[in-house]
């Protein structure tokens, strides 16, 4: 029975909408959510849930090993999402992905298997895989495709991935792992293709296209892909990968149209841009096992309804995004921090 979830990474894009998600959805649940808020983590994503009793919200780093085996004692499970992951930023520096991803994932298992009796669920992508031809929609990654990931942010995750692997078949920890494809939904960083595109066309600046813009990605909606670690974390098989799609494939020229659409632009608004090194061609997604062994199927995925959705989400919170592009939150959350930190200094005396 778990009672207590540890979520890394829970104040990111799809971190707080699983923070919220599990306490939804089991109303018995405790959540701590651990996130030592980098440029990307945004408490401002669960301020509804200031107050709530089965929520905590620890700051810190998954590399930070006697705080992460606290926390882990305290927890029943362990949901591991936290994570550098924009392909641009790993190109340009793969040093922060390396620590985070694949240091702070060990950190993290090396606590687990000293702890003992946790579940760990390690919350991976479909980039591990490689690329697929264009010229063959019939193919999809399973869980039994060969790991080639052409990025040092693919790269620095699949080494988490294999990490995990290798610590339960070492030493029997109870561990899982999913693969997913391209999320998207609210509260996503707007350095992310759908939110920096809509974001622009809000502020009357143009969307930089990559390349031909043929690439295909398989698109799942982050409430779907939250269901789906549900499930996983509760019935998966130890041991198991599960991949996780939204049979919802899109290239991207596919997908800069139906925004401008959805929008009332046309193509005036894209701009045609250096294609990015290395850019893989095509994901899809096979997610066939976890349907058939945990009965999850995508229910909010599909287009053009859960693209639209979306869309209007960032038009409904222009205050969220505006203050996340400009770093507003930050300074708030920073304040916050610092004012509770000198009162607990000052009741320690």
């Amino acid at each position: 029975m778990i009672g207590t979830v540890l979520v890394t990474g829970g104040a990111g894009f799809i971190g707080s909408n699983l923070v919220r998600f599990l306490l939804r959805e089991r109303p018995e649940l405790k959540v701590i959510n651990f996130d030592l808020l980098t440029y990307s983590g945004n408490l401002e994503s669960l301020r509804d849930l200031e107050g709530e009793a089965r929520y905590r919200f620890v700051r810190g780093d998954v590399c930070d090993a006697k705080l992460v085996e606290d926390l882990v004692r305290e927890c029943d499970a362990v949901m591991h999402l936290a994570a550098e992951s924009h392909v641009d930023r790993s190109i340009m520096d793969a040093t922060p992905f390396i620590r985070t991803n694949v240091a702070g994932t060990q950190v993290l298992l090396d606590a687990v298997r000293r702890v003992g009796g946790r579940r760990f669920l390690y919350v991976s992508t479909d980039e591990v895989y490689g690329s697929l031809p264009l010229d063959k929609p019939e193919v999809r990654f399973t869980e039994s495709s060969f790991l080639a990931p052409n990025s040092p942010y693919a790269a620095s995750k699949a080494g988490g991935d294999l990490l995990v692997r290798a610590y339960h078949h070492t030493f029997g920890l109870d561990a899982v792992v999913t693969r997913c494809s391209n999320n998207f939904g609210p509260y996503q960083f707007p350095e992310k293709v759908i939110p920096l595109f809509v974001c622009n066309i809000i502020e009357g600046h143009k969307v930089p296209l990559y390349g031909d813009g043929l690439n295909v990605r398989d698109w799942l909606h982050v409430e779907d892909h939250c269901a789906a670690l549900l499930a996983v974390l509760e019935r998966g098989r130890a041991g198991e990968v599960y991949n996780v799609g939204g049979d919802n494939e899109r290239s991207n020229l596919e997908l800069t149209k139906s925004i401008l659409l959805i929008m009332g632009r046309g193509d005036e608004m894209i701009e045609r841009v250096a294609d990015r090194p290395g850019h893989d061609r095509r994901y899809a997604i096979d997610a066939g096992k976890i349907r058939g062994e945990l009965g999850w199927i995508p229910t909010r995925s599909a287009w053009p309804g859960a693209l639209e959705q979306t869309v209007r989400w960032y038009l409904e919170h222009q205050a969220w995004w505006r203050r996340v592009r400009n770093g507003d939150y930050r300074r708030y959350y920073e304040e916050q921090y610092n004012r509770e930190g000198s009162r607990r200094a000052a009741d320690r005396g």
